[in-house]
């Protein structure tokens, strides 16, 4: 199969839709598929076997890393001499909505998938007053698709909502043999600990920004006056974050770890004792699964769809968002207990080892043999239709 994928974000970007393409198109390559992808122009122009189509791009003022895409005829053009079996706009916004168009003039057919909460980021780069135009976009942009495709049962339910019904789910997996337990390293927990390795220690992995509720990390550092917090990662939202935890960190209680990639991450992973994701927005949270995978227990908040990864008292513990102390009582209770913490990152990496990334791929196959197959009805109904109309 001939595959063109659409994303608005590409390598060498840190990020879990970057994180999801490139497992993906591993999994494609080994099954015999060919890709082609289009990103913005900071994009590599290439990755593995696969080539990138790279657009020409300008910073998005709010978090210059991420860029919009310009319009660009090459698109339709490079659509059309690669003739693709199925095209596929990840995340679709300016990029995506151009690939879509392109699609739709060729008769070619169209997957989309819902991996960003837009509605709800738009808050935290203070353009709220944008929310209410947001969904009818969203309902026309993922309407011109013949399968739409989204990452866990929270977001279906939500995008059914709001008038899109039916959506598929393709979760995304984790690659279980790189997050391990066996990651562990003295010099990674020496690195994240500031030098201080000895008390405990809680990881966040991911973008510093606002809608993260990073700040919640304050509150949730005073009541476990004893714990060390590692942040890996980097975002808009970082100087303001320093600001609220420097009180912490002049006690030597906060580091702030950058980017990690590969080998490193997954050491950072396997080094703390509890991961903690206090984010609202997460359609899904690549990270938590690998933090399971690496055997960490996850004390995440009870929103968006996270509770599709965590299973409260199971795998993980659950808190209600807007009470970091709940957060606090849980990472205490874990802590405290080695029994608990052990149970929890046993089950943990079960969990885990059942979310392959080829087995997701094999879904996402799926979904494309049934965008071709929807598409083809399609077109066929517009043959009839055309024919009794001029009958």
């Amino acid at each position: 199969m001939r595959i063109a994928l659409f994303s608005e974000v590409f390598l060498p970007k840190i990020d879990g839709i970057t994180n999801r393409l490139a497992n993906t198109i591993r999994c494609l390559e080994a099954d015999g598929h060919e890709c082609l992808v289009f990103a913005p122009d900071t994009a590599a122009p290439r990755f593995s076997k696969t080539r990138v189509v790279r657009i020409p791009s300008v910073p998005f003022p709010p978090y210059p890393a991420v860029r919009v895409a310009l319009p660009d005829a090459r698109v339709a053009a490079r659509l059309a001499w690669f003739r693709p079996d199925v095209v596929h706009a990840v995340g679709p916004a300016v990029l995506g909505v151009m690939g879509i168009a392109a699609a739709r003039a060729l008769a070619l057919p169209i997957v989309a998938s819902y991996h960003t909460d837009f509605p709800r980021y738009v808050h935290g780069y203070g353009l709220g007053f944008a929310e209410r135009a947001i969904w009818p976009l969203i309902r026309r942009v993922h309407g011109a698709a013949h399968v739409n495709l989204c990452p866990s049962r929270f977001t279906r339910d939500e995008l059914a909502a709001h008038g899109l019904p039916g959506v598929g789910i393709w979760r995304g997996g984790v690659d279980a043999e790189l997050f391990h337990p066996k990651r562990r390293a003295v010099a990674m927990r020496m690195r994240l600990a500031a030098g201080r390795p000895d008390g405990p220690l809680l990881l966040y992995v991911g973008r510093i920004s606002a809608e993260k509720n990073l700040a919640s990390f304050a509150e949730i550092l005073a009541a476990v006056p004893d714990a060390r917090l590692a942040l890996v990662g980097d975002g808009p939202y970082r100087p303001a974050l320093e600001r609220r935890l420097a009180p912490f960190a002049a006690e030597g209680r906060v580091h702030f770890a950058g980017f990690l990639r590969d080998a490193e991450l997954a050491a950072a992973f396997a080094s703390a004792d509890v991961f903690v994701m206090p984010s609202k927005t997460e359609t899904l949270g690549f990270v938590a699964l690998e933090a399971m995978a690496s055997g960490l227990p996850v004390v995440a908040a009870r929103a968006g769809g996270l509770p599709d990864v965590v299973v409260d008292g199971e795998n993980g513990a659950l808190y209600e968002p807007d009470k970091p102390c709940e957060a606090a009582a849980a990472i205490r209770r874990i802590l405290e207990s080695e029994g608990e913490r052990r149970f929890l990152a046993r089950l943990a990496r079960k969990t885990a080892e059942g979310a392959s990334w080829a087995a997701e791929t094999q879904r996402l196959l799926d979904a494309y043999r049934r965008a071709i197959v929807v598409a083809r009805q399609s077109r066929g109904t517009m043959r009839r239709m055309g024919a009794l109309l001029f009958a």
